[in-house]
């Protein structure tokens, strides 16, 4: 099966989480709000909160970030994109009222924010094999790169898990391979996060300007 194909069945796979949990952590398939704001917390280590700053959700659900970034006092422009619409239906509906928040399915109204943050959707492969959906990944970071213009950040779940508690269905990457692979085709400065108590890493990818 394509990953085209997959993608759209990812998209299935969330919406069906959304129908039944609602906007919460596990309506976007974290296990609690405490799991869900850890990883957060390592991905906003690539921003500069001394500043205003405008920030990409790239995956972002229903803007949970948003709370988040709103809760640290910063000064931020938020665009979240999803390729669910019902998410994106739903993020507009809960951040109606502030004007410095926006949300989109639709790839082609991207532009350039000067940070790019990615939480969880490298996670669901499906059956897709470890290979494409790698492959698939690199294209991914290409992308994202290009719409960063200060620095990047994406987490994702680590072939250091414990065996016995691995599915299928899910992708476990090699902290390392990502970690050269952004460190040689995109930036000098890149930071492997792997210490926060959770079966994930992050990587941080700062810019030189």
């Amino acid at each position: 099966m394509s990953t085209i194909l997959n993608i759209d069945r990812t998209r299935k796979y969330f919406e069906d989480l959304l129908a039944i949990y609602g906007m919460t952590p596990r309506g976007v398939d974290w296990n609690s709000e405490n799991a869900q704001n850890t990883r957060f917390i390592q991905l906003l280590k690539i921003c500069d909160f001394s500043k205003p700053f405008s920030i990409l959700d790239y995956g972002s659900g229903y803007g949970a970030l948003v709370e988040l970034l709103t809760a640290s006092g910063c000064e931020f422009e938020y665009s979240g994109y999803d390729i669910s619409e019902k998410m994106i239906l739903k993020g507009r509906e809960l951040y109606q009222n502030r004007p410095n928040c926006h949300f989109t399915d639709d790839l082609e109204e991207l532009t350039s924010a000067d940070y790019t943050v990615v939480s969880g959707i490298f996670n669901i492969k499906l059956d897709t094999s470890p290979e494409e959906w790698t492959q698939y990944v690199v294209s991914e970071l290409e992308r994202i790169n290009y719409l960063a213009t200060r620095g990047f950040s994406f987490n994702m779940l680590t072939k250091y898990s414990d065996a016995d508690h691995m599915k299928p269905n899910l992708y476990y990457a090699d902290p390392g391979f990502f970690f050269d692979y952004c460190k040689t085709h995109f930036a000098k400065n890149v930071a492997l996060l792997h210490d926060y108590g959770l079966y994930d890493f992050t990587i941080l990818v700062r810019k030189q300007l």
